[in-house]
């Protein structure tokens, strides 16, 4: 046998991780769809039941290090991310850094919870208009821990769905119909909201936050979108970049900051 000697490089771009649950047929996708070249993407899964209860999301807290500890050992990522905003609300968001860093290095933990207090804060939105797929029971404690953190959600409405290959299937189309019969409500009219949530990494949003935003002048968020977001602020990576991807009022004011300050 000939052996032979290689160099090595040092990593480039910054490193994002992300544990997806091992239900979710959405998240992927949207990343692939936002997330700018210049970072280096590793996912992992962690197991989750076909159902969404508190009691099936309350169990995916044990199994979190696991699938943290299947990531590449080898890497110090930069951000790594839980991506389920029903079970960050549920274990709570310190608990879920907490576990994630017994299964790998990270300089920053977050999660679509996190992220939508941290996205709300940059656009000064303090009353959401929240759109969940799931059942009464787990949309509740989201909302308690939004309204935790100064975010409260005065108009809600629900897909009352809790299997998750259902939730996948829900067309933006679904999406776009709910979200604009919520806000053109009765609830909407006598408590007005500064924005809309759309809840769930497994529910397919992007193509509806154009839309939404266009029929209400207001600022549409989403899980993923907001996930992307706060990963790549707290990679030091401009999330600006994903104005070239996708129009909304997040990327727009990213790109607002990046030019005022060039």
């Amino acid at each position: 046998m000939q052996v032979f000697s290689f160099d090595t490089e040092p990593r480039a771009n910054p490193a994002l991780g992300l544990i997806a649950l091992q239900v979710d047929e959405r998240i992927e996708a949207d990343f692939r769809q936002l997330l700018p070249q210049a970072v280096d993407l590793m996912v992992t899964r962690v197991p989750s039941g076909l159902d969404v209860t508190p009691d099936t999301l309350a169990q995916m807290e044990g199994a979190l290090p696991q699938a943290a500890a299947l990531l590449p050992g080898g890497v110090d990522f930069d951000v790594v991310a839980y991506g389920c905003t029903s079970g960050a609300a549920q274990i709570g968001p310190a608990r879920v850094a907490q576990q994630v860093r017994a299964g790998a290095r990270s300089a920053h933990v977050t999660d679509p919870v996190s992220a939508l207090v941290a996205a709300c804060r940059a656009l000064g939105l303090r009353r959401l208009a929240l759109l969940s797929p799931y059942v009464e029971d787990v949309s509740d404690r989201l909302r308690q821990v939004l309204g935790q953190n100064g975010i409260d959600t005065p108009v809600f409405g629900s897909f009352a769905e809790s299997e998750e290959a259902r939730v996948a299937r829900i067309t933006p189309e679904s999406v776009v119909g709910a979200a604009r019969e919520l806000t053109a409500g009765g609830a909407f009219s006598t408590a007005p909201v500064d924005g809309i949530f759309l809840s769930c990494t497994n529910l397919n949003t992007l193509p509806a936050i154009p839309v939404l935003e266009r029929e209400t002048g207001l600022p549409v968020l989403s899980s993923n979108l907001v996930l992307i977001w706060h990963m790549l602020a707290l990679a030091g990576v401009g999330p600006a970049t994903l104005h070239n991807s996708l129009d909304c009022a997040l990327t727009r004011l990213d790109q607002h900051q990046r030019e005022v300050s060039a």
